[in-house]
């Protein structure tokens, strides 16, 4: 699997880079809006900047922030040119609308990364659109089949509109991924999972053995998986041992 980094902190984008083990980076409107404001373009043209001069030719995912058909196309078309790098991926949200836009894009030559997916059937849709990349909400999957009162209201509504759209294995995020990834082997194969919505160092790791090709995750998860209690028994052995030895 592939591990991207998902945020549009710079520091934390640099830092990353400068260890070399992330191969894209993905950002949102919600991280965006995290970050001190400025220009959109100019944030994302100092990202681009970080890209170029650390590890060039590395993904990069940047979202529209538009529901209305007409200006995610605007806004991509846009993107794409005034940010003039080659391995960038315009962020188009699932949904029925989209999938033109995405089928248009994906002809005009633009890549997209699909996201929000939260089922094999929107994958599936996504990637036969001409998806470069279909996004995986991982923990938003598991969410899903939770019975708090809020989600439970808004999957009755779905469901009330939708009759049998749903299954229960629907709310399992390793069935979901692993499911879409044999879909996409056999009638997709030029489109890559991104699994995202990481919580924990676990979700990372099951979700790159559910099958996702690349996982995304926040930088706070970054030093729980770079760690592990016995590497710091053993490393203290041996440093312990050879100081004895040098007396």
């Amino acid at each position: 699997m592939k591990i991207f980094i998902d945020t549009a902190n710079l520091q934390e984008i640099e830092s990353a880079l400068k260890r070399g083990f992330i191969r894209g980076i993905t950002t949102n409107p919600s991280l965006l809006a995290k970050e001190p404001k400025t220009a959109f373009e100019t944030h994302i043209g100092k990202i681009v900047k970080l890209i170029k001069e650390y590890q060039p030719g590395i993904s990069f995912s940047v979202e529209v922030f538009s529901r209305d058909p007409k200006e995610i196309l605007e806004q991509a078309l846009r993107f794409y040119d005034a940010f003039d790098y080659p391995d960038l991926a315009i962020k188009v949200q699932i949904g029925w609308d989209e999938l033109e836009i995405i089928n248009r894009l994906s002809r005009e030559g633009v890549k997209v990364n699909c996201t929000a997916c939260m089922s094999i059937k929107q994958a599936v849709m996504a990637a036969a659109a001409g998806a470069r990349f279909v996004s995986l909400f991982w923990a938003r999957i598991r969410d899903g089949g939770l019975d708090d009162e809020k989600n439970k209201a808004m999957r009755d509504g779905f469901l009330a509109r939708h009759p049998g759209a749903l299954e229960q294995k629907d709310f399992d995020p390793n069935y979901v991924v692993s499911q879409t990834r044999c879909a996409l082997d056999r009638e997709y194969p030029n489109a890559e999972i991104i699994a995202g919505s990481m919580r924990t160092a676990a979700d990372v790791k099951n979700a790159g053995l559910a099958g996702a090709h690349i996982i995304t995750v926040p930088p706070k998860l970054f030093p729980a998986m770079a760690g592990h209690y016995k590497t710091d028994e053993v490393v203290n052995q041996f440093l312990t041992d050879f100081a004895g030895w040098m007396k």
